[in-house]
């Protein structure tokens, strides 16, 4: 029996879990070049996406539409009170599923997304379109499913709509068999996807997604044997058992083969069966049973949702949950983004909360277990649905004990979930190495020559008056200071090289004058001075920061980059300086900063009545040795730095506090034949764009791991790769 034989005879689910596992395999065995894979997993992403919006449209208008005015209206007021209950029942339930998350220790690199204030939460723009084509060239989900509710509600009443029906329910039907088309490529997605990742992805972060999957199988079970079943027992006629026993062939049949849409029929025999059985079949409840299966099918359902946790976990996995009042943006996008699929509620609401985009594929690992179960869910929502609304139709509806059920829920998911975080914490091996990573970072590529100085002469006169870079080349060394505690710009790894942004950038520039480096540490402001005056330093880096008062004893380089002003506090205070708004409502606030009083004064403006403190270094704060005060006033950029070695701090840059400081390189004064080179040079290495690989890989963190190529069979066992 061939191969080929073989895989004709699996069923699409062992077909899907094949490949994840050869990919898993593959990705270990190949090591960081299966991260090539990559492109074919996003082209799969790609097509999963393409019929998403489109079916939306098309299934909601038409379903909506083929129903008369008098059912819509019976069955439509009743439904729509059942199931925005549920949807709202279900996101309130996922909030609690970040105390499940263990508290480990993480910190990362700085990110753009701090320096961008998260949206406000635009009702209009994001519900409303003015322009439905480009609310779905857009992917805005929300206005998209708006639109189609409203032309579907308005279809209802209109003459004459037979052909536009059935000529939704064509469309609808060609554009899932062109995601029949595209399901018969998951193999080779998944693949890409799963080599891509576990070729690339390192240990920790792999164990991480593990607490995803935990969690979401533990809300599944919260959701499927204790919440819908239980509303149904509490709320209706129909007992807890039967509801379980009715609904479990057509959960099983779902997660099987993966779709809802071949268990339709059965949802709908079963739940007939359910009402003759309790004497609640009547003409308006079978009506409602055959409109309300088939009609729900294109609305979000609890396993849909329950997707929707990744958000809240790729938050914590990133290093910064959402705060509490991000929660109802959360909450009210994740309804209506749900009404596409997963493949675009997810990158959508990544987006919008301004996290990596890169994290959907962490997702769509998951999913190959997470869909299954979610479609299972799917099922039981269905007959849940379906049965709420024909009990409320005959007024057979306790709402009081709906209320109290999930009361009930909600305070059982947070106990189970408490548990369950503190399980996790001691349980799950964990070790933080972001530390370890940065303080081994080193020169990107190869740099020139370089010895590090305690001390160097000063010029000549002569030389003072000459251009500065003639007398480097001359010389045959460019002579650089900087100070200590200038993270990521220029500090000591633990191999004793002195590394970072700046120092980059300048094996850069002895390459381009053809000579080595001489690199001294100086002790404060005043010695940088007097050592560039006197010709024994010719450039001072280290993230220096141009103010008014500084530029009166240094000149300056044009800005290579910015500073953003932020605040370093505490992991567990985050939430208290995340705005302006909400630290103006805290009392006694104590702020402690470094010399640079230029970038304290906005600080000062806004908070008069608060104290300040003056901090020599940053790793004083970081130590503990200022208890008293609240909050530090740093650079987001220098500060993730800082967080790596520290994981117990974090970065914020509070809503409304908006200010960037040009960073340059000081050089000396009278020098403007030198002045004039650097800003030439600097114009260059920004258009050749090393200066943006330099600042990705020591601003942004990325790549950092290269200095140590992941663990791979190819690399480690075999020694295929150098």
């Amino acid at each position: 029996m061939n191969v080929l034989t073989i895989y004709n005879k699996m069923s699409a689910f062992q077909r899907v879990i094949w490949a994840l596992i050869l990919g898993i395999l593959t990705g270990i065995f190949v090591g960081e070049p299966a991260g090539e894979l990559k492109i074919v997993g996003n082209g799969y992403i790609r097509l999963l996406q393409m019929t998403v919006l489109p079916y939306v449209v098309v299934s909601i208008i038409g379903g909506l539409g083929r129903l008369n005015s008098g059912m819509a209206r019976e069955i439509g007021t009743k439904a729509a009170m059942v199931i925005v209950f549920i949807w709202l029942a279900t996101m309130v339930t996922l909030l609690f599923l970040p105390l499940a998350y263990p508290d480990w220790e993480s910190a990362g690199f700085f990110s753009t997304s701090l320096a961008v204030e998260s949206a406000d939460f635009d009702f209009l723009k994001l519900y409303i379109p003015s322009n439905i084509f480009y609310a779905m060239s857009n992917s805005i989900v929300p206005a998209v499913v708006l639109f189609s509710l409203l032309l579907g509600v308005a279809l209802i009443n209109v003459a004459n709509k037979e052909t536009l029906i059935v000529l939704t329910t064509n469309v609808g039907d060609g554009l899932m068999r062109v995601a029949s088309y595209v399901a018969k490529l998951a193999p080779l997605g998944i693949f890409a996807i799963a080599a891509s990742a576990a070729g690339t992805l390192h240990p920790e972060e792999l164990g991480r997604l593990q607490i995803f999957l935990y969690v979401y199988l533990i809300a599944w079970v919260i959701l499927a044997f204790f919440l819908l079943p239980v509303l149904i027992h509490w709320a209706t006629p129909f007992s807890y058992r039967e509801v379980m026993k009715e609904s479990g062939e057509a959960m099983i049949t779902a997660l099987a083969t993966g779709t809802v849409l071949v268990v339709l029929p059965m949802i709908v025999e079963r739940c007939k069966a359910m009402l003759e059985k309790h004497s609640m079949d009547c003409e308006e409840t079978l009506s409602a049973v055959d409109v309300l299966v088939p009609t729900a099918y294109s609305f979000p359902s609890v396993g849909t949702l329950l997707g929707l946790g990744f958000i809240l976990f790729s938050a914590w996995y990133i290093g910064s949950p959402l705060s509490l009042d991000q929660y109802p943006a959360y909450v009210m996008m994740g309804i209506f983004s749900a009404f596409g699929s997963m493949a675009v509620a997810i990158p959508f609401m990544l987006d919008y909360f301004h996290m990596p985009a890169d994290q959907f594929q962490l997702y769509l690992l998951g999913s190959v277990v997470t869909a299954r179960f979610a479609t299972a869910l799917a099922a039981l929502h269905a007959f849940v649905v379906t049965l709420l609304v024909s009990a409320a139709i005959l007024k057979r509806l306790n709402k009081r004990r709906m209320l109290q059920v999930v009361a009930i829920h909600l305070g059982v998911t947070a106990g189970i979930m408490i548990v369950a975080g503190f399980a996790f914490t001691y349980l799950i091996p964990y070790q933080y190495e972001g530390g370890k990573s940065f303080e081994a970072m080193g020169i990107m590529g190869d740099g020139v020559p370089v010895k590090i100085v305690k001390q160097t002469t000063p010029i000549s006169d002569a030389d003072k008056n000459r251009p500065r870079q003639d007398v480097i080349r001359e010389r045959g060394t460019l002579r650089i200071g900087y100070s200590a505690n200038t993270l990521p710009f220029s500090y000591r790894n633990k191999e004793g090289q002195v590394v970072g942004f700046d120092i980059d950038m300048m094996h850069s520039l002895a390459k381009d004058l053809g000579v080595d480096l001489e690199i001294m540490r100086f002790k404060n402001r005043k010695e940088s001075s007097q050592l560039l005056s006197d010709g024994r330093l010719d450039i001072v880096v280290g993230g220096i920061a141009i103010t008014p008062e500084l530029a009166l004893e240094f000149v300056f380089t044009r800005a290579y980059t910015y500073h953003t002003l932020g605040l370093i506090v505490p992991d567990a205070r985050r939430d208290e300086f995340s705005s302006i708004s909400k630290m103006k409502g805290m009392e006694n606030l104590r702020f402690s900063a470094p010399s640079a009083t230029y970038y304290v004064e906005p600080i000062k403006k806004m908070f008069p009545d608060a104290s300040f403190e003056k901090v020599d270094s940053p790793r004083k704060y970081f130590r503990e040795k200022y208890k008293t005060t609240d909050a530090f006033i740093f650079s987001a950029e220098t500060g993730s730095a800082w967080t790596l070695l520290y994981p117990a701090y974090s970065v914020v840059v509070p809503k409304g506090l908006k200010m960037k400081a040009p960073v340059g390189f000081a050089l000396p004064i009278g020098q403007l034949d030198f002045v004039q080179f650097m800003n030439t040079w600097l114009e260059l290495k920004k258009d050749d764009g090393f200066q943006q690989k330099v600042y990705d890989h020591w601003i942004l963190g990325k790549d950092t791991k290269k200095t140590k190529p992941r663990w791979s069979v190819m690399r480690n066992v075999l020694g295929w790769v150098d």
